[in-house]
């Protein structure tokens, strides 16, 4: 097998073709299959197409042996926010299917996903009631719409991920999405966490704790230092590289949703995307299973 997008896409056909063993449809079945369309997603964000109007454009005309039908944008868009299901279902079988899926390491962190820069785009969006306004430390800004919440290896492939306003604690979403996915964590032994500093709670810690999940966070200024610490800054970099894949290779801040829906299959997109690179740089034994480069082209 070769690092190209070619490959990756038949790869990728074959994987969610066997997973969902073939969609039964009442009447006559699409022109695109829910396999060609989700690869067609996945190849959308690879090669850093956020217009879905010249996206196809440009399959039309290039992708035309891979994809000999393509449906009109409206057709297109409306599919493919019904496939939310499924990519997510894709996101987690990719990552079952890898070596990473057993890490006793998982990196969590949060990252603004902006969805309007004005003020009357607020008043009039759709995603009134779902988005709101936010501060990010790490750009020193503030922004107006949605987080991603994102529970990876150190590698970068996703174990779990969430979108949720950015008033809302950081601690009780991640609580939240280990809630959801408690008979996934009830199944691992030895879980280390790791953090910065937004999830510090003696609290949470226990809540954590009674999960079998130990916390490695940076300590406060009040506090002495903490096991584990001098690891802490090169393991953190991991995570920081991984929102940097999904923001500037994948284009995530320029998704282009109007509504929740729109906005959560579009992040859902871009986070199978990089899912998918990993899994099958892994599967090829790729140097560096992260890299998106032999892809976006």
């Amino acid at each position: 097998m070769t690092t190209d997008l070619d490959t990756l896409l038949t790869a990728l056909y074959v994987k969610i073709d066997d997973e969902i063993g073939g969609t039964r449809w009442l009447g006559r079945p699409p022109l695109l299959n829910d396999s060609e369309l989700v690869c067609l997603a996945v190849a959308q964000a690879l090669l850093g197409y956020h217009s879905e109007a010249r996206w196809l454009r440009y399959a039309r005309k290039h992708l035309c042996d891979m994809f000999p039908y393509l449906p009109q944008r409206a057709g297109y868009n409306k599919r493919l926010r019904a496939a939310l299901p499924l990519v997510k279902r894709m996101i987690r079988e990719l990552a079952t299917d890898s070596d990473f899926w057993t890490a006793p390491v998982w990196i969590t962190d949060s990252t603004p996903v902006p969805c309007g820069m004005s003020r009357p785009t607020v008043k009039r969006s759709n995603l009134a009631g779902w988005a709101g306004y936010g501060y990010c430390a790490s750009h020193s800004r503030f922004f107006w719409g949605l987080r991603l919440y994102l529970v990876c290896t150190p590698t970068g492939m996703p174990i779990m991920w969430a979108l949720a306003n950015p008033k809302i604690g950081e601690r009780e979403v991640l609580a939240a999405m280990l809630e959801v996915d408690s008979d996934l964590v009830a199944r691992r032994t030895g879980i280390l966490l790791v953090s910065d500093k937004g999830f510090a709670s003696k609290a949470f810690e226990r809540e954590l704790a009674e999960l079998g999940v130990e916390l490695l966070r940076p300590s406060l200024k009040r506090e002495r230092k903490r096991h584990g610490e001098p690891i802490l800054k090169k393991v953190r970099q991991l995570i920081e590289s991984v929102n940097d894949t999904l923001k500037g290779q994948l284009n995530l801040e320029q998704h282009g949703g109007r509504t929740f829906e729109g906005v959560a299959i579009r992040v859902a997109q871009r986070v199978l995307a990089m899912a998918a690179g990993i899994w099958h740089n892994n599967a090829i034994g790729a140097p560096v299973t992260r890299s998106l480069i032999a892809y976006d082209h």
